[in-house]
């Protein structure tokens, strides 16, 4: 990590204060994140934010481009990453939902709620919403699908997720492993092959 030393010491670096405005953004939203509490938080002089960060509105733009190249760049790898069937796609999108180095569901829920407030970041998330549906509608066009049956069932899939999200649900990892079989075949109409499955879930570290 780079970070930025002087006579009085260290003063940081911009991932080191973006991190804490990730955390700060987490816990108690977006009102939390201000320069002056993350400096605490950090035990760090105000002065030092303002060598890596003009001001808090460019620190808020470094949050929002964090979650937008994380959690939407991520689906659309995922969904257009290699598959031998439709059903082996879909497998590779669910890797987001079980991995939150793919995609981050804790900062998805802070952004939508962010939102609220927000007519700029609204924009940020509808935009983010269409490009994510849009990425789905092309993994289903891709095995064959008219255009309308890629949009509806890309819209059953990303509405059920950010439902999860929306919803804060928690699922022990066992119930949520025995019920992806399950969606697989509502969400793309084929059932997955056991080899497909077992791929997945060895990658996920799951023995059943």
């Amino acid at each position: 990590m780079e970070q930025t030393m002087n006579d009085s010491g260290w003063r940081g670096s911009p991932d080191v204060w973006l991190g804490a405005a990730y955390e700060s953004l987490l816990e108690a939203g977006v009102d939390a994140v201000k320069i002056q509490p993350l400096a605490k938080k950090l035990n760090l002089s105000r002065t030092s934010f303002y060598w890596f960060f003009k001001d808090r509105e460019e620190l808020l733009n470094a949050l929002v481009s964090r979650w937008r190249e994380k959690n939407t760049g991520n689906l659309v790898k995922r969904a257009e990453a290699y598959a031998e069937t439709v059903a082996e796609a879909m497998l590779n999108v669910f890797d987001c939902w079980l991995d939150s180095r793919l995609f981050d569901a804790q900062f998805e829920f802070a952004v939508r709620s962010w939102a609220l407030q927000s007519p700029e970041i609204l924009a940020e998330v509808q935009s983010a919403d269409q490009q994510r549906l849009d990425a789905l509608s092309r993994m289903f066009l891709r095995f064959g699908h008219d255009d309308t049956h890629a949009d509806v069932r890309a819209r059953t899939i990303y509405l059920v997720q950010i439902g999860y999200i929306s919803m804060q649900t928690k699922e022990d990892i066992a119930v949520r492993m025995k019920r992806i079989p399950e969606y697989v075949e509502i969400f793309t109409g084929q059932v997955p092959e056991q080899r497909e499955l077992d791929r997945f879930f060895a990658r996920h570290g799951y023995s059943g």
